[in-house]
């Protein structure tokens, strides 16, 4: 049998609900899982969106050195070209062999070794964080190009975008796929058809033309070498059209079943368009002779205060017309995807965190699902960082591009090796033959499989470190430097979290060595000043029935300890009130060496404190309570053989918030006693006064007649308690 709660108030609060949603029941866990046409926004948007930058910053490199350098571009991006191709697959294989959700981490620190493994996981966990931070800079830069009366605003964009995007995954996966599945079909689409109009006119001896195409660009006078570093940096540039790839293969958990060959399937899937989408643009931006200047003040003619229009927009108005209807529907799907780009981060960074904190080198925190099923610390993260980015370089896309590809092509390349070493050690403890006919012919195609998977990884793993390499020296003092800082410094940071939950664990080992049983039980309820919530704290302890329950007293002044002794005596309570001078009016300090003289004096005694503390319902009530009980809690933890009860005692603004308030008081529930009626204006009626006993009634005269003669006396040393 199972039990399952359904306390009404468990429900979160009302502002979270509107927001995100009920919480759903961990039996829904299948129901989020993703067909292949919803996992495809989900976890290919990164890669499919790319396509609207990188051959925007392809051909910007390029354009450093001249209008002559563009004839490079095809070259250029048929390198890119065969890249992607040859990943997409790589990518194929991993997804088969490691289909646990880890991808490359996974590979690196299976095969290569914890530290390659790690360096693989920062390198992820940076090049997510930029992923958000470019994706969004290149939406809004799409936008501004659109109108660009919003370009002062672009940080403040930037910024409620990536928000807006954490608040739509934190409602689960699958309502993310809703939202996100349309813009970027439409994007596909629109996109698709409009390189189809520009090929078309093309053919039929109308070429599309830019509206850039007018202004001469002023190149630099280069070097040979510095021709060839240069065509070596806009290859790098175009390879960001690689993002994303990495998605697939760490979101295998969230397909559906069969989840390998579903994830291979969008992967191709993704491959082919981003490799048709890129190729497109490239050739109409070639045809429409589109001049995107690094620094607009080169383009020879125009306007550098103004902000240079997207490569994606003069190719949208050369075909289309600027201000046209399909004009404006190709920039507001460009803008949408660019920005739901974002979103493969934040399927992504979550789900790698989850697994690295199930492997010990990420907090706990990060594998807890949210109440909509997804890893909702993960997204929260993930947005701050990026936000953090964003406003450092003020959502500035040519800069932060230069960060960008760093991080994905090191766990490309860690990847791709590790791969190559799976794929050895399989050949390795394979057999080479069989007596048996049909063990040989299987043995035959596992072989097969195996060196097939060699080769294609192999190549695979030579040229992602050989783009590592060329994207290392391009970008490197582009600002690339400091990519190459934070990932180094998260990997020592995640090896160091290894080493806590690995100390952590080994010290709280259960051994044979662990005794139980203590002598002594005795109860201390703090008292401050004598009002209802410690009489609850006071009831409580007395339902507890220690063998020993006393009430202490800090004394800081001389008035409140005769105050507080005069109606100790006038309510009669039935507890020992002990008073503690404190001459530095500090709280903690007295009472735990008064625990450790007692425990001297009486044997090691089991010490369990009441802390009386308020429980307020609305945020800046917190500001106006000095909250010393969880001070004098966390110091008292430090304690040996003490443990501490936090007794809740919650105000009338409670019941606006979580619909409860505590009434009725103390021991009145327990003696059957119906709850005093509320008063019109939504406090309750006061109750008769009178103390608790120790039967945990109250209300009641005591019956007692020790209670009134001993309760009040006053002691501070611990033998004579």
């Amino acid at each position: 049998m199972t039990y399952e709660s359904r306390e009404p108030n468990d429900a979160p609060p009302r502002a979270k609900r509107l927001i995100l949603g009920d919480p759903l029941t961990s039996e829904k866990m299948d129901d989020q899982l993703l067909p292949k046409r919803r996992a495809l926004p989900i976890f290919a948007s990164d890669a499919l969106s790319s396509v609207a930058y990188a051959p925007q910053e392809l051909l910007m490199i390029l354009l450093i050195g001249g209008t002559a350098f563009l004839a490079l571009s095809p070259w250029v991006a048929s390198g890119v070209v065969l890249l992607l191709i040859v990943v997409v697959v790589s990518y194929r294989q991993l997804i088969k062999a490691y289909p646990s959700g880890g991808g490359d981490y996974e590979v690196a620190r299976t095969n290569l070794g914890e530290v390659p493994g790690v360096v693989v996981a920062s390198a992820l966990l940076v090049d997510y964080v930029l992923t958000v931070a470019v994706s969004v800079a290149s939406g809004v830069d799409n936008i501004i190009s659109a109108i660009p009366e919003l370009n002062p605003a672009r940080i403040e964009l930037a910024v409620g975008f990536v928000i807006l995007i954490i608040i739509v995954n934190l409602r689960g996966v699958r309502e993310a796929s809703f939202a996100f599945a349309i813009p970027t079909y439409v994007f596909i689409g629109s996109v698709a058809v409009m390189i189809v109009v520009a090929l078309a006119r093309t053919a039929m001896g109308d070429p599309p033309v830019a509206s850039s195409a007018e202004f001469g660009v002023q190149g630099e006078e280069l070097t040979q070498a510095a021709m060839i570093l240069l065509v070596l940096r806009a290859f790098s540039s175009g390879c960001s059209a690689l993002t994303g790839v990495e998605a697939v293969s760490n979101g295998v958990p969230a397909f559906r079943r069969p989840k390998v060959r579903n994830a291979q399937s969008t992967l191709t899937l993704m491959g082919g368009i981003a490799i048709l989408l890129f190729a497109g643009l490239t050739a109409v931006a070639l045809i429409s002779g589109v001049h995107y200047a690094e620094n607009a003040c080169h383009l020879i003619g125009f306007d550098c205060s103004q902000p240079q229009p997207s490569l994606m927009a003069q190719v949208a108005g050369a075909t289309f017309g600027l201000g046209s209807i399909p004009f404006f529907i190709i920039q507001a799907a460009t803008a949408c995807v660019l920005l739901l780009a974002a979103n493969t981060a934040f399927n992504g960074f979550p789900l790698l965190g989850a697994v690295l904190a199930r492997d010990g080198y990420a907090p706990k925190a990060m594998n807890t699902r949210g109440d909509r099923l997804v890893f909702s610390n993960g997204m929260i993260l993930l947005g701050i960082a990026a936000i953090i980015v964003l406003i450092v370089y003020r959502a500035n896309l040519t800069t932060l591009i230069q960060l960008y590809i760093i991080g994905v092509f090191v766990s490309f390349s860690l990847g791709q090796i590790g791969m190559v070493r799976h794929w050895r050690r399989i050949l390795r403890n394979l057999p080479k033959t069989s007596t048996d006919a049909a063990a040989s012919a299987s043995v035959i195609a596992e072989r097969r499989s195996a060196y097939r998977g060699l080769v294609i990884n192999a190549v695979g793993a030579a040229m992602t470190v050989f783009v590592l390499v060329i994207v290392t020296v391009t970008k490197f003092t582009h600002g690339a430097w400091l990519v190459f800082i934070a990932i180094p410094v998260l990997a020592v940071l995640m090896i160091g979290v290894s080493r806590y939950y690995r100390d952590v664990e080994h010290e709280i080992r259960v051994d044979d060595t662990t005794h139980f049983g203590a002598e002594g039980d005795l109860a201390i309820i703090l008292v401050n000043r004598l009002q209802k919530p410690v009489i609850k704290a006071i009831d409580y302890a007395l339902a507890a029935r220690h063998d020993k329950t006393i009430a202490v007293h800090v004394a800081v002044s001389e008035e409140e300890v005769a105050e507080l002794q005069r109606q100790w005596d006038e309510h009669r309570i039935p507890v020992k009130l002990v008073i503690i001078d404190s001459p530095y009016r500090s709280y903690a300090s007295p009472v735990a060496k008064f625990i450790k003289k007692y425990r001297e004096q009486h044997g090691s005694a089991v010490v369990t404190v009441y802390l009386p503390q308020y429980i307020v319902g609305h945020w800046w009530e917190s500001l106006l309570h000095n909250r010393r009980s969880r001070r004098i809690a966390q110091q008292l933890m430090l304690v040996h053989g003490v443990s501490i009860t936090l007794v809740p005692w919650l105000l009338d603004s409670t019941e606006l918030i979580y619909g409860r308030r505590s009434r009725p008081l103390p021991g009145d529930e327990r003696a059957g006693r119906p709850a005093p009626p509320i008063e019109r204006h939504g406090r309750r009626a006061s109750r008769p006064a009178g103390p608790p006993v120790a039967d945990g009634t109250a209300g009641q005269p005591s019956t007692d007649p020790s209670a009134g003669a001993g309760a009040g006396a006053e002691a501070s040393d611990p033998a004579k308690v």
